[in-house]
């Protein structure tokens, strides 16, 4: 029931389980800018003055008295307030025992110190800290580097090689017959805390491979025999360092060691789509930075199956993009069209959420007319030129894409104007379908142009084409041997969701590429792999300590690219239904749309610059789910993390948040109270590190701490500032137990469990109570509701907290000590609120009103509207605004109530129906049957897929299903899209102590009178009931989407925003074998059955239009 900065003692309070409340509003004007933020309202002090003048006006005009007015006096309300606050105030005082916790604090004051914290130093401190942890994950990657380039020199490839190794998904399977299955020995798996408990095996890796690539193919097993060498070092870099986690190696070819060695779980559709090859950090650090035009043939010719493949082909190429690349894509028939005209003549960059929106494109781009590749290739130079010469883009490789069926012509003299002698731009050429008589023509692009050709015959054979493309542009670092370090941006683990674990931890990984030494294949530049470690971004951060932040502070991460990194406000999950789902855009998050009144963005673009400063803001600080606001000034510190693309941000708050109690106590009276059996400490926060050596993993925070304390284990380590400030609150808040159970209070056993993350402390934040109770006056309670358990959160209110902060000054500085509070039944405050409104102001005789009475509505709300008295149950826990829009609208005006306009760059919305045509046609029997009979035959193509019949000799048909599946599956039209809302937060304005007055509602007039009840954060309301105000329409608050009009969106998506290139590039080597640029496909069918297929893909669905 009490807590100190040190986390100890947690109060128990409400887990708010409202419906998720959007968290930011706006007005339409503001719809004319790129993105809707209103200017910085005035300050909070700005504010109580406007309130101050407004309660002037307020008096000076005050409403002449009326008929309705005198049924509800002034001087009675305010006696029902000063009673129901008096005995309020009295029971919380007496039960949460803040008075004791405050003269124990006034009888050490002596013995503390309150020092200001130097922001500065301390973000460089935990800079350090960071930099030094994220070195040994790059010292483990490179040991792994050093020892898989090493067993390459010393391997032969062997074609006839039989080898049997762990495969991930067939260890521990069995036949029909009870033997393991081959490729699917008996491999021992534990659970392991450290690996998010997950069954692992700690002595040695697995090997996973995509359901498209043939587990016994000689490059395959070749690579696997050759990376075996890799066992002992992932051991040796475990033991080095225990806070790894996974270590693996990423093969060119397709496979993927990873350690320790895990189980692998196909989807629902016993299909392993995870390839190491389409991850981030595989094709990051596989190429340098890249601008990309992707030149696509919608001629005729293209029609039916093609376009279904060049359709892939174009998102699988976006799949290999990320947000240190550019793009656009130009479709081409007679004419040349950019598939998306807002970026008609630019590259942007491709981000995931760019990458989306031309997928999305993609899907409609439809076949007509001849195709004309000569202009759609001048368009594409012309792009890459001009991005070059004004030194915007990736300013490293550029390439253009080709993807047609081969009927091609006039190419040459675009080559010899715009490329040749130099061939400063590469041309990669996809041959679509099985046609070859254009072969000839597609490689000679393609090998004049440093690039590679490739032919692509059906959906399975697309990706391993596609990736041809990133081992020539990896050639030039291959023949130099530039092992480039490189981070990613934040991601979730999918290593985890396909096994299956209940994990949403956000990663970032370090990764280098492999290559191969051997002379003879020098000019080739041959790229084994690429190796990489992951670091969760939760242990990062536990390097930047809660405690030493204030209430209100916090730290981040952001990107050289100005993605958040890790933020206590980036949202990377949101709900559909009852499940959690990844956003699609959560890991391009950028800076200015979390900390959004940096309007000028500033504070983003000296952190993207690497410098290190300090700026301050005026901000508004959401909580509680969007449903409340605090204003604050923060100082914002910020400093590069070296050798890294990330900067770090720490933010304090003014006040209270500048400084840091620091209190003195002996070890043995400390330990003495520590070991009180109703102490308990946050669970997430470090106290001791025990999570290196094994034998400590298994003790909890405080025995880890006593260990330390009582030195019974030398080897532990611990945070001795922190825990010398637990010895002291331990000390300070021992007597509160004894007087709570003089008190004989009933303790909820529930209260305050790991799943409140708005009541306990954790990583980032401190509890929402503590927070609220910080910021209101010394001696004042906050009230809450604590809504009843349930994934809906369909309960009534159940219980009230109340809680208040305990302040502490030395030397004039005042820092926050403790939050202090007690829980109570709702039924408890009701019935102390319908005593206290059976008082009247008459001394003789019975009262003549009461807030029982019919003709009477009593409520009691907070500072916030929401409701937490009423005499109808069902209105409990609401925004005032939504029972009683005239009310609501008459305090706004009067100025009572303000709204405040916040903003959510993080939201998901429904997307708005939009058809091609306004009118819809009736479906006819005919438009019917043709709709069954293209369902029929594609259900015909994914049987002869199931066969593999497009595939070459190995298994292909279960990708190809997959893929069919994905490309075909039809979008729900109310699954939410990533989008920009806006909502308002009201809040009341102390310097008004109360305030009544008159609406007009047509035929009747309702009054009402608002009084503060003293020491709280509480409004008593009394109104009229029998007059009708519905004329009033509710006020709400809820989110409302910001629609952008066609050229403001236009604007946006264009703009580039200030980022950091990486330091590297490498874009081309004079010792390349240039002519090394592709062949025919290795691909063959039987040609009888590849043209039913062809035909009822292709052709039959085309005629049925």
């Amino acid at each position: 029931m009490v807590c100190g900065c040190s986390a100890l003692l947690p109060l128990p309070n409400p887990r708010p389980t409202m419906p998720a409340t959007p968290n930011f509003h706006a007005n339409p004007s503001s719809t004319s800018r790129w993105i809707p933020r209103q200017p910085m309202p005035v300050a909070w002090t700005s504010v109580q003055k406007t309130s101050a003048l407004l309660w002037l006006l307020l008096l000076g005009t005050s409403l002449s008295p009326t008929r309705g007015q005198a049924k509800i006096p002034l001087e009675t309300v305010k006696l029902w307030a000063d009673t129901f606050g008096g005995d309020l105030y009295n029971t919380v005082t007496k039960y949460s025992g803040s008075l004791l916790l405050q003269k124990k604090y006034k009888d050490v004051e002596s013995s503390l110190k309150i020092e200001e914290v130097d922001g500065l130093e301390l973000v460089r401190k935990f800079s350090e800290d960071m930099e030094n942890m994220l070195r040994r994950k790059v010292e483990a990657v490179q040991n792994l580097v050093e020892a898989a380039e090493e067993a390459d020199l010393n391997h032969e490839f062997n074609e006839s090689l039989v080898f049997d190794y762990y495969n991930s998904v067939l260890i521990n399977e069995r036949d029909e017959k009870g033997n393991f299955v081959e490729l699917g020995a008996e491999f021992l798996l534990e659970s392991n805390a450290h690996f998010s408990n997950l069954p692992v095996n700690t002595s040695i890796s697995s090997v996973q491979l995509p359901t498209n690539v043939y587990n016994k193919d000689p490059d395959i097993l070749n690579g696997v025999y050759m990376s075996e060498a890799l066992n002992a070092v992932f051991v040796e870099n475990f033991q080095r360092d225990p806070t790894l986690t996974w270590q693996y190696f990423g093969s060119a070819t397709g496979f993927f060691r990873i350690y320790p060695g895990i189980k692998w779980t196909p989807d629902e559709n016993g299909v392993i789509t995870f390839d190491c090859r389409n991850r981030g950090w595989y094709i990051q650090a596989a190429t340098s930075p890249k601008d990309i035009v992707i030149l696509v043939d919608v001629s005729g010719s293209m029609k039916g199956l093609r376009m279904t493949i060049a359709k892939h082909t174009i998102t699988t190429i976006l799949d290999t993009l990320g947000e240190n690349d550019f793009v656009n894509i130009i479709a081409y028939n007679d004419y040349v069209h950019y598939i998306e005209p807002c970026f008609k003549g630019i590259l942007v960059q491709a981000d995931r959420d760019n990458r989306e929106h031309f997928k999305l494109l993609v899907e409609e781009l439809m076949v007509k007319g001849v195709g004309v590749v000569d202009q759609a290739l001048r368009e594409a130079f012309q792009i890459l030129k001009q991005f070059q010469e004004a030194k915007q883009g990736s300013l490293c490789n550029q390439a253009i894409m080709l993807i047609s069926d081969g009927a091609v012509e006039d190419y040459e003299p675009v080559f010899e104007k715009y490329n040749w002698p130099d061939c400063k731009v590469r041309v990669f050429t996809y041959l679509i379908g099985r046609e070859v008589s254009f072969a000839d023509r597609m490689k000679w692009i393609a090998c004049n142009n440093k690039g590679y050709y490739t032919q692509i015959s059906t959906l399975a054979d697309t990706q391993e084409n596609v990736m041809e493309y990133l081992h020539v542009l990896s050639r030039p670092m291959v023949i130099n041997h530039d092992h480039d370090i490189i981070w990613t941006e934040a991601y979730m683990d999918s290593k985890l969701l396909s096994s299956q674990a209940q994990s949403v931890m956000l990663l970032t990984t370090v990764a280098m590429p492999v290559f191969s030494k051997k002379n003879e294949t020098r000019s080739h530049g041959i790229l084994l792999g690429v190796v990489g470690s992951d670091v969760a971004l939760r242990e990062l951060m536990k390097l930047a300590p809660r405690y030493k932040l204030g209430v209100h502070g916090y730290a981040f991460l952001n990107t050289n690219n100005g993605y958040i990194l890790s933020h206590p406000d980036l949202r990377p999950l949101y709900r559909e239904g009852k499940k959690l789902k990844p956003k699609p855009n959560y890991n391009s998050v950028d800076l200015s749309e979390v900390e959004w009144e940096d309007q000028a963005e500033s504070l983003r673009t000296a952190m993207i610059n690497r410098e290190t400063g300090t700026l301050s803001m005026d901000v508004k600080v959401p909580m509680d789910k969007g449903k409340r606001v605090l204003f604050l000034t923060n100082d914002y510190f910020f400093t590069d993390i070296s050798d890294t693309p990330f900067s770090l941000g720490v933010v304090l708050s003014r006040g209270h948040g500048e400084y840091i109690l620091l209190g003195n106590t002996s070890v043995e009276e400390g330990l003495h109270d520590l070991l009180h059996p109703d102490l308990a400490l946050a669970s997430d926060w470090i106290y001791c590190i025990t999570d290196i050596d094994p034998d400590h993993r298994k003790l909890s925070q405080l025995e880890a701490m006593i260990r330390f304390l009582t030195r019974k284990d030398p080897d532990l380590e611990c945070d001795e500032e922190l825990v010398r400030e637990v010895l002291f609150d331990a000390v300070v808040t021992a007597p509160m137990e004894a007087y709570w159970t003089a008190l004989a209070l009933n303790i909820s056993k529930k209260f305050l469990t790991p799943e409140d993350e708005a009541s306990v402390f954790t990583l980032d934040r401190f509890p929402l109570w503590y927070r609220q109770a910080s910021e209101h006056p010394a001696g004042s309670f906050v009230f809450n509701l604590r809504w009843a358990e349930g994934p809906e959160s369909a309960g009534e209110p159940m219980v009230v907290t109340a809680s208040t902060a305990v302040a502490v000054t030395v030397d004039k500085k005042t820092a926050i000590a403790a939050a202090v509070g007690v829980q109570m039944k709702l039924e408890f405050l009701q019935r102390k609120f319908w005593a206290a409104t059976r008082q009247c102001s008459t001394v003789d005789g019975p009262c003549t009103q009461s807030c029982e009475d019919s003709d009477l509505d009593c409520f009691v709300i907070d500072n916030n509207g929401f409701i937490l008295i009423s005499k109808r149950s069902q209105e409990m826990g609401r925004f005032l605004g939504e029972v009683d829009g005239a009310v609501v609208t008459q305090l706004l005006s009067m100025g009572v109530f303000s709204q405040v306009t916040m903003y959510d760059y993080q939201a998901m919305c429904k997307p708005s129906s939009h058809h091609h045509s306004a009118a819809q046609p009736l479906v006819s029997p005919i438009s019917a049957f043709l709709t069954a009979t293209r369902w029929l035959l594609q259900e015909l193509v994914l049987f002869l897929l199931e066969w593999s019949v497009w595939g070459s000799w190995y298994d292909r048909g279960a990708e190809a299903k997959s893929v069919f599946h994905h490309s075909h599956k039809h979008k729900k039209q109310d699954q939410l899209q990533p989008c920009d809302t806006e909502y308002p937060v009201f809040v009341y304005q102390p310097a008004i102590q109360e305030a009544n007055g008159i609406i007009e509602c047509g035929p009747c007039q309702k009054v009402f009178v608002v009084q503060q009840i003293p020491n709280s954060n509480l409004l008593l309301l009394v109104t009229d009931p029998t007059c009708d105000c519905s004329i009033f329409p509710p006020v709400l608050q809820e989110a409302t989407e910001v629609k952008y009009n066609a050229s403001v969106k236009c604007d946006r998506m264009r703009s580039q925003k200030l980022r950091r290139r990486p330091d590297s590039c490498h874009a081309f080597h004079p010792e390349e074998n240039a002519q090394d640029c592709g062949g025919a496909s290795d691909t063959s069918a039987s040609p009888p059955l590849l043209l039913l297929p062809v035909f009822a893909w292709g052709l039959l669905p085309q005629l049925l239009r």
